[in-house]
């Protein structure tokens, strides 16, 4: 029997299933020996940032891939090295993070930087939560970075989040505009490669940065990535072939580490709400389809509901089709559909290919160029990449969406998916 907490019946002294939790936790920087995978991205990051451990201006960078592909997790790590290495040539680093998913606009991510400069200092000046505008928030960053550093690197992760850019042009030329003589470096991290295109003309040549792709990891490198992990657990708890079961799911899906390691702990909570003594294949499954849910919501929590809508199309032709790819145009038939059902005009042919486009660099779908002979000449072919179920689920957790109406299947003609078709069964 488990020893009780304190004497208390209620709570154990030790966990039964975990032992080190933290390893699974999504912030978790883990140390330079559990990193797998990511060597040359590592060694890439750090010519671009570099400069600052010798007194010398960083470059900017921007890094993107998929999520779970180590972006994140790289960054923190670098910049933290480079901290690192300069304290120890007597120069004054800081390292700053960011998470514009949270902090989405100017002032909150200003306001952030100010407080989280303030904590790493002796900086004696009250700096308000709220009532302040932006601009007293850059006033107390210059005052920090003048008085306690010498350079600082700024990392702004799902910086696509932020609903403007400006920031970006602050902190790039805040030495040549004399606000501070600190150097400071930004790292960019973002899941949309299309993301520069946004950028204001004149924002985009003041940050003036470098760009780096992460390609997702292989079976292999997640495996190793799992192995590292498997402290988090009690010695023996983890069943043979969880490990590799876990891994060869997310290389399957995504390659998304990230998701690997959530798989992982989620199977870990099944074991221990179920009372199992052991962590076995039957719960990385069943982890495995939480995991994709869950994925899939967080993928396309930053999309336009006319993404998701067109996402749902693809599913609803799939489910009822019998076929796993569809041409744009039988998707945007079907998307229509479900326009007039939920009383929303639809977006032109060409705008549903971009957004299915965009959901393609995210790994949601995946699209192949083809040709249809000489009278159709070449055209795109979508298909998920995970069960429609999940897409139908995900979707119906947007507010806006989850009162998606139901279906009355009609049969298909040849040439078009158009026709209502029942997924409630899907709900």
């Amino acid at each position: 029997m488990t020893e009780q907490a304190g004497g208390d019946p209620l709570f154990q002294s030790q966990d039964p299933i975990f032992n080190r939790k933290e390893l699974l936790h999504v912030g978790h920087v883990p140390d330079e020996d559990r990193i797998v995978g990511r060597d040359d991205e590592i060694q890439s990051v750090a010519a671009e940032v570099g400069a600052i451990t010798r007194g010398d201006p960083p470059n900017n960078v921007m890094i993107y891939g998929k999520t779970g592909t180590g972006k994140s997790l790289i960054s923190r790590h670098v910049a933290t090295r480079a901290r690192d290495a300069a304290d120890d040539n007597e120069i004054g680093c800081g390292v700053l993070y960011v998470d514009c998913s949270e902090a989405n606009t100017e002032t909150r991510a200003t306001r952030q930087l100010a407080l989280s400069l303030a904590d790493q200092t002796g900086y004696d000046q009250h700096i308000p939560v709220r009532g302040v505008g932006t601009m007293e928030y850059y006033q107390h960053i210059w005052s920090i970075l003048e008085e306690f550093f010498d350079s600082v690197i700024v990392i702004l992760d799902e910086i696509d989040k932020l609903d403007n850019s400006n920031i970006l042009m602050q902190l790039s030329r805040a030495r040549e505009a004399r606000k501070t003589d600190a150097y400071i470096g930004v790292i960019g991290i973002s899941n949309k490669v299309q993301y520069r295109e946004t950028l204001d003309e004149r924002i985009d040549s003041s940050f003036g940065h470098r760009e780096l792709f992460f390609h997702p990891y292989d079976a292999a490198q997640l495996r190793e990535i799992m192995r590292n992990r498997q402290d988090a657990f009690q010695p023996d708890v983890l069943e043979d072939g969880t490990i590799e079961l876990c891994a060869a799911l997310a290389a399957k899906k995504h390659g998304d580490a990230r998701k690997a390691i959530e798989i992982l702990k989620e199977a870990g909570e099944l074991a221990r709400r179920t009372a199992s003594e052991s962590v076995s294949e039957r719960h990385i499954k069943q982890a495995q389809e939480v995991a994709e849910i869950n994925r899939i919501e967080e993928l396309t929590s930053g999309a336009t509901a006319h993404a998701k809508l067109a996402l749902y199309a693809l599913a609803s032709c799939i489910v009822t089709g019998d076929r796993e790819t569809y041409k744009t145009r039988e998707i945007y038939e079907r998307y229509a559909d479900i326009c007039e059902l939920v009383a929303t005009d639809p977006i032109t042919e060409n705008g549903l290919y971009r957004q299915l486009k965009e959901q393609a660099f995210l790994g949601v779908i995946e699209s192949e160029k083809t040709g249809g002979g000489r009278s159709q000449g070449s055209y795109l072919l979508h298909r998920l990449v995970t069960d429609p179920k999940h897409i139908v689920k995900a979707v119906r957790r947007d507010d806006s969406l989850e009162e998606l109406p139901p279906y009355d299947k009609l049969a298909d003609s040849t040439d078009s998916t158009r026709g209502r078709v029942d997924l409630s069964s899907f709900s």
